[in-house]
């Protein structure tokens, strides 16, 4: 499995499981995370949902390696449209959802993190969206800065397409918090098990509360957001300095 989900008292752990491509996406990926994140939404047990990744890492992006295989792989035609779900699904969400960004975030990667409605980042840790060094759009990054954060966020993050460290982030206002490297996963499943302790229900509510004023609807912000253009598919993905 690529997702795994362990269940907590109250909250639950929801982990990118390909540490030997340093998490990086493919389409069964894609799936099995929207399908995770809807079915530990539905479950009114779990108070919040804490999204990283095995190894010590967060995401590297898409699997270039896979992506760019001879032959195709047999996902590769609906790679769009599971990306797409999964980026519904975390839309959608009204559990609120703690990110635990270790080491790096990378263009798609980066995009799980910016849907992250509270990331706790590493002090040596990056963001990097990176796609505009290859020539291609960045329309699920786009789409969560112009929701999350101001225009000068989000050109600071996506026009240059460095690498910014957790610090940066920080000062931001793309993270929550900032803490050493070795400590990221202790105080993301910290914060994450005191959210899921206050009165059942009360941090989804206020999260419904809060998206529900400035969302509408996912389907429609997401083809305003990326002009109904993913990028994947018409491009192969090609690596990004890392």
């Amino acid at each position: 499995m690529d997702i795994e989900v362990e269940r907590h008292n109250g909250w639950a752990k929801l982990m990118l499981n390909r540490p030997e491509r340093r998490n990086a996406i493919v389409g069964p990926m894609a799936t099995e995370l929207a399908t995770a994140i809807r079915a530990l939404d539905e479950d009114e047990d779990i108070q919040t949902i804490l999204l990283c990744g095995a190894g010590g890492a967060f995401c590297s992006g898409l699997d270039l390696k896979e992506f760019n295989a001879d032959p195709e792989p047999e996902w590769l035609a609906d790679f769009g449209a599971a990306w797409r779900s999964t980026h519904i699904a975390l839309f959608e969400c009204v559990t609120p959802i703690v990110g635990a960004l270790e080491r790096f975030a990378i263009n798609g990667g980066a995009s799980l993190a910016l849907a992250c409605d509270l990331l706790v980042v590493g002090e040596d840790s990056y963001l990097q969206i990176g796609e505009v060094r290859q020539g291609m759009g960045a329309p699920y990054n786009l789409a969560w800065l112009a929701l999350r954060h101001p225009e000068t966020v989000g050109l600071r993050l996506s026009l240059i397409g460095d690498r910014v460290p957790g610090s940066a982030l920080l000062e931001l206002g793309v993270a929550y918090s900032c803490v050493p490297d070795d400590d990221v996963l202790q105080h993301a499943m910290a914060l994450s098990a005191a959210i899921a302790d206050y009165p059942p229900g009360a941090a989804r509510r206020i999260k419904a509360g809060l998206t529900g004023l400035s969302r509408g609807d996912a389907g429609e912000w997401f083809d305003q957001a990326t002009g109904h253009d993913t990028g994947v598919g018409r491009m192969k993905p090609r690596a990004v300095d890392r």
